[in-house]
């Protein structure tokens, strides 16, 4: 999952961005509103940490550029004003959940995901597809009842993949998603990738349609 965090604090976004890597995120960092409202507005995102008070363009305005152009990734207002006005005021704006500083980063660990797991339709960390199970909670998976043992790499594909069931995806897609802006995104590492995955989990988990992109087969 890629993940955008707009924060102009050093002291938290370093904190935040190791927490979210931890988690499986591919995280971009921006430090102000118009760099923010500008990756918002040209790259994909599964999800947006956005703090309010940014430099050169405030939170909440960036936040309204953002669905007044169609944007409709889910946004995390992340603020250290805990005012219910100003909360009322995100949310009406387009936010779609709100965490006061001072925060516990489990708990904003979980919030994201669950924002990624709505996102995709889902109501549970547990996916199922044939006989892979992907757990989102633990970050693992099992075939036919026994856990296998996945990469991060190969962990955030398949978690990528899980989310946008029924959905050929691109490897070049799965690229970006992968490894973010700041590596150069490789197909040819992405068809490793997937070769290798298909040894652990079953040839036939992952299909290839051909000129589209992989995607998961049996999504319950």
């Amino acid at each position: 999952m890629r993940a955008l965090l707009v924060e102009d604090s050093p002291d938290v976004a370093g904190p935040v961005a190791q927490a979210l890597g931890e988690a499986g995120f591919v995280v971009d960092r921006s430090g102000d509103g118009e760099d923010a409202w500008f990756r918002g507005d040209t790259e994909d995102y599964d999800v947006v940490v956005l703090d309010l008070g940014l430099p050169k363009l405030d939170g909440l305005t960036v936040l309204k550029r953002w669905r007044g152009a169609g944007r409709l990734f889910p946004v995390l207002i992340l603020s250290a004003r805990g005012d219910w006005i100003e909360k009322v005021e995100g949310i009406e704006a387009g936010a779609d959940d709100y965490l006061a500083k001072p925060f516990e980063m489990g708990e904003l660990v979980a919030r994201l995901k669950g924002l990624v797991r709505r996102a995709a339709g889902r109501g549970s960390s547990l996916s199922r597809f044939g006989a892979l199970v992907l757990d989102t909670a633990r970050m693992a998976a099992s075939v036919n009842g026994t856990p296998v043992r996945l990469s991060p790499l190969e962990y955030r594909l398949l978690n990528y993949l899980a989310h946008h069931a029924g959905r050929p995806v691109s490897a070049g897609e799965i690229a970006e998603h992968l490894y973010g802006l700041a590596e150069q995104a490789d197909v040819n590492a992405v068809e490793a990738l997937v070769t290798r995955l298909r040894r652990k989990v079953g040839a036939d988990v992952i299909e290839t349609r051909r000129g589209f992109g992989y995607l998961l087969a049996g999504g319950a």
